[in-house]
């Protein structure tokens, strides 16, 4: 009895209920997984719609004159791109300097000494307020505080207005990783008689170093392609100009300006530059992301 006892339970286990509410729920779950699936393959669809479109007319656009020459004036033919590039590369390098420390050291401060601190708690809010923040208006705070009262446009004013953009990224990226580091490391640097400030930066920091150098990564990646901020503080220079305190040419404004004109080389131009950045981008994701899985499989 109780050997047959115990095969009729195994065997009601292995069997599969059908009533009414598990048939119901198993529908259920088919239908939802099938429309997950469906929402998955339409967005892969037109991501590499979009990315297909970008590398035909973007790869066959490219050519050294776009390297090596500044854009040329409305109607011509040929130029390129050498003015718009080094404008944002100079733009970007100076914002990734004043974003990188600030973001770091605001980010350590939240996760070391604002456990119950009502300054660093106010300090995530606004960060977090920075992080969905229109680029537009990050663009026009910066004119009305600097542009305005320089009365000239410049690239000081383009790499300030996106390391504003940059920095909160960094802060929330450093303030992650470092919670995720065990409580245990800490307390072993404290008991061999580290002051804080150490364990903070040559323990606690070095050892999530590969997260937070992903977040710097990011940010850039971030800014590298914003437009509106540029439009209302670097403006665009159709000249070569490596002046910061001047008004100088960037990718991202120049691609918006090329491709809404009447002529055929602007817009020819304006397909390379997007396959520029976005070849910038991806190399900085897949750099950051490479760094990341290193650093768990370390």
């Amino acid at each position: 009895m109780n050997a047959h006892s115990t095969l009729t339970t195994v065997e009601t286990k292995s069997t599969p209920i059908n009533n009414a509410v598990y048939q119901r729920r198993l529908w259920v779950h088919r239908i939802g997984i099938s429309l997950s699936f469906l929402a998955m393959v339409i967005g892969v669809f037109f991501l590499l719609w979009i990315l297909l479109t970008l590398f035909i007319k973007g790869f066959s656009s490219l050519n050294l004159s776009m390297l090596t020459e500044s854009t040329p004036p409305p109607g011509s033919d040929g130029g390129g791109l050498l003015n718009a590039i080094v404008g944002s590369a100079m733009m970007v390098g100076v914002a990734t300097v004043i974003c990188t420390p600030i973001g770091i050291l605001a980010g350590l401060y939240l996760a070391e000494y604002g456990e119950a601190n009502w300054f660093a708690q106010l300090t995530r809010f606004v960060t977090d307020i920075m992080l969905s923040a229109p680029s537009i208006v990050i663009g026009l705070f910066v004119y009305a505080l600097y542009v305005a009262n320089m009365n000239h446009f410049s690239g000081w004013a383009g790499s300030i207005a996106i390391s504003l953009i940059a920095i909160p990224v960094i802060v929330r990226t450093t303030d992650n990783m470092l919670q995720l580091v065990p409580g245990s490391l800490r307390e072993a640097a404290f008991a061999l008689g580290a002051p804080r400030w150490k364990v903070a930066i040559l323990v606690r920091l070095r050892a999530v170093k590969a997260g937070v150098i992903t977040g710097v990564l990011l940010a850039v990646a971030r800014i590298s392609g914003e437009t509106a901020p540029l439009l209302f503080t670097a403006l665009n220079n159709q000249f070569y100009n490596s002046d910061m305190n001047k008004p100088m040419a960037n990718l991202p404004v120049v691609i918006y300006q090329f491709a809404m004109s009447p002529y055929e080389n602007w817009r020819t131009l304006a397909w390379g530059g997007a396959l520029i950045i976005t070849l910038s981008v991806l190399g900085l994701n897949i750099l950051s992301r490479t760094l990341f899985n290193q650093k768990i499989q370390g």
